[in-house]
């Protein structure tokens, strides 16, 4: 009974730590709608991106990196000729699978018809005669294609965000075709994953990652079949107690068995710990997996990964005779990792008290043997705390990358047909906020486009349909949205009714119950939209920070800063009352000196005196230097300059330094 109670008690911790059912299910549902979209063959985009790893399967751990995968659309990988019926071939180029020289697991990828774009071409090596592409050239040549400080490391190029996030980038070729070396996979699913899972999983066939076996012949040239897409569906399959078991090892590896190691010593790896649990669900290692016996299926996984390292052998889930110790898990280090292991088996169930994230649960019991622990989903975490997960994934994956009217036009086709499919609450809140994203796109695009062709009625056409579109996304958006109607009518010198929006959403933005960031009155916002849906929560109760696509040209004011931050960021992002306060102050100038006047004093407190309520960290660059601006056009140039070396001593996240520096001078 009592380990039962402490498993209740780890499980409940553990959903406090990686998130209820709802909440992991809310962060899929977000990604996988906003992902189906931005990867749409109508949009006709010539590479597709996926995130993989931990954060596609619902995990939001502290400090860990970002896994993306990227391959070329017009590029598909087949296992034998018989499969190039399904393809045409002035379309696509056609890589062949020669897997007769590779250990299992891994293959060469031949070119035989010797036509790709200019990047697989440069990366081509040539054996027996053929053309094949060398899996390290092509680390080469894409190691810097998406951010010019990457680095190698394995198959990916890797680096950091703005000098915070770490993230991984594999750039990959994908084929349609499950692996012939895999098959073995699908005939043993008999109890799990289900047969509808199974056959999702098969019809989205694999990848290839940029890396060789290191015992192999071709180490230089082989590729890694990568099962990434498999694998997230896989753990979507998991129920949350066998989620949270993944979860429970995936600290216990990393505060316990790899803690104070550097990565050149660390023998064992996320990946290992979550081929032991799909190893562990399917072998049906434990009948019944519940919130009670959370820990005893953390035993069985730890176990089974025991004997794996004893015998020296981690079959791959997919390709059992792909022994993924081979490279590095031998010798004089597989004796010690077990020895380790070992020790920490017979501490048993306590060794989870060397964890700091869990060994809390574990105490809480054990010096109060009544303590009744309550699993139940709605008791562990608020409506709030779950509205301000949901709404910060929405607005994390809110955005739709290069932009023009085809695009746009394109991503709302693909909105209307999504429309017929069975949706979440989750799919469709998102949708809601990326169809207000895209309809305020194309109204700028579009008055950026007929603004100097000096045909009137064609442009009144287009302002009505700009209007009109601005409209309908604030109805569909956050309250923050209404601030773009305010940007257009500024844009288009109609200052009096720039202010009456200002007015009606600054008192919006004021209302007590409004969720920003993260900061919220709980209890006012549980009285004003409490067990409403989620899409009248966002209109009402919701604001987020206004994002000006670098792509597009707003207002005269902060072009310097656009086009500063478009060489290495797509975006600027400002606070809302930021942005409310610059256009009180810039509207009111032609209107009222007076408002204008009061406009610059809120936002010189605003920008001055924030704690971070009202100013995230990360926005505090482009805040300083809007006060600054301001500051500048009054006339007070030595305000201005002062301003400007602010923003130049924040954390550079939009990339304006140069803008700031012209300013500056």
């Amino acid at each position: 009974m009592a380990i039962q109670k402490i498993s209740e008690s780890v499980y409940m911790g553990m959903c406090l730590e990686m998130g209820t059912p709802q909440q992991v299910a809310s962060r899929r549902d977000i990604r996988d709608i906003a992902e189906m979209l931005r990867n749409n063959e109508m949009l006709n985009r010539p590479f597709t991106v996926m995130l993989s790893g931990s954060g596609r399967e619902g995990f939001r751990l502290s400090g860990s990196d970002v896994d993306y995968m990227c391959w070329q659309n017009n590029h598909r990988v087949i296992w034998d000729f018989s499969q190039v019926q399904f393809y045409s071939t002035q379309e696509h180029a056609m890589i062949l699978c020669d897997s007769s020289e590779s250990p299992p697991g891994f293959t060469l990828l031949w070119l035989p018809l010797e036509r790709a774009s200019h990047g697989v071409i440069s990366a081509c090596v040539r054996m027996h005669g053929m053309l094949y592409i060398s899996s390290s050239k092509y680390r080469e040549v894409t190691c810097s294609m998406i951010l010019s400080d990457s680095t190698p490391h394995g198959p990916c190029s890797s680096g950091l965000y703005n000098g915070e996030l770490e993230y991984d980038n594999a750039h990959c070729f994908v084929s349609d075709f499950w692996p012939p070396s895999a098959s073995s996979w699908i005939n043993r699913c008999h109890a799990w994953p289900p047969p509808h899972v199974v056959n999702d999983i098969i019809r989205n066939g694999c990848h290839f990652v940029a890396i060789g076996h290191k015992s192999g012949n071709h180490t230089d040239n082989e590729w890694r079949i990568s099962f990434s897409r498999a694998e997230y569906k896989l753990v979507y399959s998991m129920n949350h107690t066998q989620f949270l078991t993944y979860g429970l090892l995936k600290l216990f590896l990393k505060e316990i068995i790899n803690n104070g190691l550097r990565d050149g010593d660390k023998l064992l790896c996320s990946y290992h710990i979550k081929t032991a649990v799909f190893w562990a669900i399917q072998q049906n290692a434990l009948p019944h997996w519940h919130p009670n016996n959370l820990l005893l299926g953390f035993w069985v996984c730890f176990k089974l990964l025991l004997k794996w390292v004893y015998e020296g052998n981690c079959p791959n889930f997919f390709i059992p005779e792909n022994n993924m110790f081979l490279n590095n898990t031998y010798g004089d280090a597989q004796r010690t990792l077990f020895k380790q292991l070992y020790r920490l088996y017979e501490k048993g169930i306590a060794l989870l008290l060397h964890s700091p994230s869990i060994s809390s649960y574990i105490i809480n019991v054990l010096c109060n043997p009544r303590l009744t622990i309550c699993t139940v989903e709605h008791s562990l975490i608020s409506e709030v705390e779950r509205d301000t997960d949901i709404f910060n994934e929405i607005f994390s994956n809110d955005a739709t990358g290069p932009v023009d009217l085809r695009i746009c036009r394109n991503y709302l086709h693909v909105v209307e047909q999504s429309i017929g499919l069975p949706l979440t609450q989750y799919h469709i809140v998102m949708l809601q906020k990326l169809t207000a994203t895209v309809l305020q796109c194309i109204a700028f695009i579009l008055h950026n486009l007929y603004t100097n062709t000096g045909l009137n009625k064609q442009l009144y056409i287009v302002d009505k349909m700009a209007c009109h579109m601005l409209k309908i996304a604030a109805r569909f958006g956050c309250v923050s949205d209404m601030l773009y109607i305010a940007v257009y009518y500024y844009k288009t010198f109609r200052y009096k009714e720039a202010l009456s929006v200002i007015d009606i959403t600054k008192v919006r933005l004021a209302q007590p119950y409004m969720m920003y960031d993260r900061h919220v009155d709980r209890e006012r916002y549980t009285e004003a939209v409490g067990g409403q849906s989620l899409s009248t929560k966002m209109r009402q109760a919701v604001a987020q920070d206004i994002t000006f696509n670098n792509d597009i040209f707003y207002i005269n004011e902060i072009m310097p800063e656009q086009h500063s931050s478009k060489h290495n960021w797509p975006f600027l992002s400002i606070p809302p009352l930021v942005v409310l306060y610059m256009l009180e102050f810039l509207c009111s100038r032609h209107v009222d000196t007076m408002r204008a006047q009061r406009a610059l004093d809120d936002l010189q407190i605003l920008v001055h005196h924030d704690q971070g309520q009202l100013i995230p960290l990360l926005c505090r660059d482009i805040s300083w230097e809007i006060l600054g601006i301001c500051q500048q056009i009054t006339g007070d140039l030595q305000g201005a300059l002062f301003l400007y070396q602010q923003s130049l001593r924040q954390n550079p996240f939009h990339k304006i330094q140069t803008a700031t520096r012209q300013r500056h001078l």
